[in-house]
């Protein structure tokens, strides 16, 4: 009897990268939201520069030591040249900077930087409420993909209702298996440009909490890869 399969889609949130004494010793998996302080960013508000919390998390990014930024940056996204980029040219004035920044990286990375951010993707998470048969469908939407690609699907959700998440992310799959290697490549690139943009808010929105560590408990973030 096949088991049920599983919750593919847009990838956890950041929070859920880190060792539970960071986390303020929550466990996600009981009810708490991932992410300490503030709720998670899905409007405008997201990308508001005037935004306070924007500048009390990015002040603390700011402050973060060079080894404690690139592990955190690594977990937005996985090339090590990426992150490195990324928090060496800290400090950053406002978050509309920061974002161009890791933009202007995105763009720039070589084929092989690529292959290493997109080997530690994984399928996207949906929220609750799809359908089993529409799981079904994206489990094996998701193997066939990795097959053909050698790679997770990348796509940003954000935006996405919930209800709309199954539809949208099965749709993409399909529309994008009919690609060829190098066309596929590409759009995953850009997707993983704005899946980074995306995790880089929840970094600076987690940093506004009053809950949230210093920048030595920060160094707790282990290295991806």
């Amino acid at each position: 009897m096949a088991g049920h399969p599983r919750h593919a889609t847009r990838s956890p949130p950041l929070s859920s990268h880190l060792p539970a004494q960071a986390r303020g010793g929550s466990d996600p998996s009981h009810g708490s939201h991932p992410l300490p302080g503030p709720g998670p960013f899905d409007d405008a508000d997201a990308f508001d520069d005037s935004n306070p919390f924007d500048d009390c998390g990015l002040a603390r990014f700011n402050a973060l030591s060079p080894e404690a930024a690139h592990s955190a940056l690594l977990h937005c996204c996985g090339s090590r040249r990426w992150a490195h980029r990324v928090a060496a040219h800290r400090p950053y004035p406002d978050f509309g900077a920061l974002l161009a920044a890791a933009d202007e990286a995105s763009y720039d990375l070589s084929q092989p930087d690529l292959s290493e951010a997109l080997a530690c993707e994984f399928p996207p998470e949906l929220e609750h409420g799809a359908s089993y048969a529409a799981l079904l469908a994206l489990d094996a939407a998701h193997a066939e993909y990795e097959r053909t690609y050698c790679h997770a699907f990348v796509i940003c959700l954000d935006g996405t209702t919930p209800e709309e998440q199954a539809d949208q992310l099965l749709a993409a799959i399909r529309r994008r298996m009919e690609l060829d290697v190098d066309e596929e490549r590409a759009i995953s690139a850009d997707e993983l440009r704005r899946v980074a943009q995306v995790r880089l808010a929840d970094l600076t929105h987690w940093l506004t909490s009053a809950d949230g560590v210093s920048a030595a408990e920060f160094g707790l973030f282990a290295p991806v890869g």
